[in-house]
């Protein structure tokens, strides 16, 4: 004798599939009492449908457990609806503004973000974009202006919309969406310089792929060579260092050891700027009657601080917003109205310098 399954109908054809197979399209139509077209249009396009019925189907979707399936769907649409997104790095999570910014204006459009990071290493980088490419994102999302030329190869060639961000260049990849790092690191010396502080000190990363740093370190020299042309090169590199608070304040020790008349350290991130003024007080340094402290980015936590701290102030979550804006109108054949943006910065002086 076999034993029948409790429940009839609907219900128990649902429950007799789901112990095999997942629930479909079919099952949440007959729970509902639809036609599968129906159920259909409800995911696609809700406001063709009138609410009463959208409101059924919607019920029977979370009774049944449904979950589209949104591989055959975008392999007959020949759309992945995935924007890829590289940055690189996910310490002290800087980049968090700019994907939050990317998601508000990608999701409400039906686009999510596939995330990959490159831990500033240009074979990596190289790696993961090529790998990435092989899931067909339907856009990419780039952190800085400078790669390999087998990567810019690589992106032109495939037909993917690419946004670069968080630098300038003349000749993107094909978007841009940011501001100059050489730019802004010269007006923080400029800054610097008209507020009477005569003996700077760079500290940042001169790894060979944390090219924004570089590009930084570079506007910091050429202010330099032009307030104080006979000044000794004062540069520490943080590269060795975790990007983090506590190596902030090891850095702060460095940078003061190495050059003990520097009247002020220019901090390439306020992630190790934040740090140093958090740790100057419990080595007895005085922020900024012993040496001022400055950083670049304008977290969160640099105006919290005491003292706060002196940065350059980047528009953050806009770049994100901006960049999704951009690769949307590619995404969806339409010509932008700009295909590159400077969104500048800002020198905000608080108490540090």
């Amino acid at each position: 004798m076999v034993r029948g399954t409790r429940g009839n109908g609907a219900e128990g054809s649902a429950r007799r599939r789901s112990a095999t197979q997942s629930v479909t399209l079919r099952d949440v139509a007959e729970r509902a009492g639809v036609s599968s077209q129906t159920v259909s249009r409800v995911l696609r396009v809700p406001d063709e449908v009138s609410a009463p019925t959208r409101e059924r189907v919607e019920r029977a979707i979370r009774e049944c457990g449904y979950v589209p399936n949104l591989a055959a769907r975008n392999l007959a649409s020949n759309r992945s609806k995935i924007v890829a997104t590289v940055i690189p790095s996910l310490s002290a999570s800087i980049f968090s503004e700019t994907l939050t910014g990317l998601s508000s204006v990608l999701s409400p459009a039906g686009y999510q973000l596939l995330l990959g990071y490159t831990d500033y290493d240009d074979e990596l980088e190289e790696a993961l974009i090529r790998s990435l490419l092989g899931r067909r994102p339907d856009g990419f999302v780039m952190t800085g202006a400078i790669h390999r030329d087998s990567v810019v190869t690589m992106l032109r060639e495939s037909g993917v919309p690419v946004v670069e961000t968080w630098d300038w260049t003349d000749s993107p990849v094909d978007l841009l969406v940011g501001f100059s790092n050489q730019d802004a690191m010269y007006a923080m010396v400029s800054f610097l310089h008209d507020h009477g502080y005569q003996r700077p000190c760079f500290v940042g990363s001169l790894l060979e792929g944390d090219h924004r740093s570089l590009r930084r370190l570079d506007g910091y020299r050429r202010a330099v060579a032009e307030f104080w042309p006979d000044s000794p090169e004062r540069v520490v590199d943080a590269a060795p260092h975790p990007l983090t608070l506590e190596s902030g304040a090891t850095l702060l020790d460095v940078a003061r050891s190495a050059h003990p008349d520097a009247d002020v350290l220019v901090f390439a991130t306020d992630v190790y700027a934040g740090g140093a003024v958090l740790a100057a007080r419990s080595r007895g340094v005085r922020v900024p009657e012993d040496v001022a402290i400055t950083g670049f980015g304008d977290f969160e936590l640099s105006g919290m601080i005491q003292p706060g701290l002196t940065t350059v102030a980047l528009p953050n979550a806009t770049i994100g917003r901006e960049a999704a804006e951009l690769l949307l109108r590619r995404m969806r054949g339409e010509p932008p109205e700009e295909t590159a943006v400077d969104l500048g910065f800002e020198i905000r002086r608080r108490e540090s310098a």
